[in-house]
């Protein structure tokens, strides 16, 4: 009896079990129809959207008959989204009068609630979105919700809204760089540089607190606006900066002097090349060799000769190359008593001299 009631039992489990796994795959089988039916729509409706905006651009809105296909469809919101997605792309590649049409197109069919409503979403990249089709089509009164994001966790949500903050404001936005503590990258650096297309006058002590910032990535930003912008007044204040922590901060303060040239730049970062790391005594003889200062010649011809570090004999081989002092490296090149690695390293500057 016990037998029996443990079988049927085991059974009985066997078949909830069975059903459990049919349902689950009915469940993804469904959800899978789902998502392969919103494909193929967000696909029919990506070549409606791309029609339109190109007829836009081309024709403009009031010289172009009217879509049945479009005006139906504008009203799903998975349609508004797309839209909106496609605008916020377009817009990177046009400019002008184009960029004017797309922005008008965006106001018709008030896409603005769109991105909006994605500043209150929980997920970082419909956020990240939303602040960056606000930005593209300037959006200017959606500034003061987007600034709140300034601190958020994300990467991808804060480098947003620094981009937005200078896109809206300029030189300006970039007030965020006396607090921020996280690493500015490469490509966000960029984004910024070319945001910002002045500086005010009066600027030049806001700019000096950036370069003593504790952030090294707001130190080489602050740097790089330097150079875009000729900003000779702190050439003593980047001097400074060849004594920071960071070999990275002072590799870019030795290309920061040199697009700052004065008539006593190389001199003084050949007084300080002892003083430094390898990867920052290279910078430095690049700096020279593209600068052919003819007084530093002596001083190539020393790290040629006398130092340890492969990369700096490179470094100094190519600078006298530039400053065509080719007869001299072939002339050591020939002597007994010069090293097969140094014959190499010669004959390698010459060759690319020649290249």
């Amino acid at each position: 009896m016990f037998l029996t009631t443990s079988v049927h039992f085991l059974f009985l489990v066997f078949l909830g079990m069975l059903s459990l796994v049919l349902l689950l795959i009915i469940a993804v089988l469904i959800y899978s129809f789902y998502q392969y039916r919103e494909s193929v729509q967000a696909s029919r409706w990506s070549e409606v959207i791309n029609k339109r905006i190109s007829e836009v651009i081309v024709y403009g809105e009031e010289k172009i008959s009217a879509d049945s296909n479009f005006s139906e469809a504008s009203g799903s919101p998975l349609f508004r989204n797309l839209f909106l997605q496609k605008l916020a792309e377009s817009e990177k590649k046009f400019s002008g009068a184009a960029q004017e049409k797309l922005k008008d197109l965006f106001r018709e069919y008030g896409l603005q609630e769109e991105a909006l409503k994605k500043l209150h979403q929980k997920k970082i990249h419909l956020i990240a979105g939303g602040i960056q089709e606000l930005t593209a089509m300037n959006v200017e009164d959606a500034l003061p919700k987007i600034s709140t994001f300034l601190s958020h966790p994300s990467a991808q949500v804060y480098q947003e809204v620094q981009y937005a903050m200078v896109h809206f404001k300029g030189f300006e936005g970039l007030h965020f760089l006396n607090s921020i503590t996280s690493k500015i990258s490469e490509w966000q650096q960029l984004r910024l540089l070319i945001s910002i297309t002045h500086i005010p006058e009066n600027s030049g002590d806001t700019i000096k607190s950036w370069m003593e910032s504790s952030n090294d990535s707001v130190v080489i930003f602050t740097l790089k606006l330097l150079r875009k912008f000729q900003m000779l007044s702190l050439y003593s204040s980047v001097i400074d900066l060849l004594e920071h922590p960071s070999s990275e901060v002072r590799i870019q303060a030795v290309q920061t002097l040199l697009s700052l040239e004065n008539p006593s730049t190389i001199a003084h970062l050949m007084e300080v090349y002892p003083d430094q790391p390898t990867e920052v005594q290279k910078e430095i003889l690049r700096v020279i060799k593209k600068s052919k200062d003819q007084c530093s010649t002596d001083f190539l011809k020393d790290q040629l000769l006398n130092t340890s570090d492969s990369g700096v004999k490179v470094c100094a081989a190519e600078a006298l190359c530039a400053l065509e002092k080719q007869d001299y490296l072939a002339e050591i090149s020939q002597q007994e008593t010069t090293s097969e690695e140094l014959i190499q390293i010669i004959k390698y500057a010459l060759q690319e001299k020649v290249c």
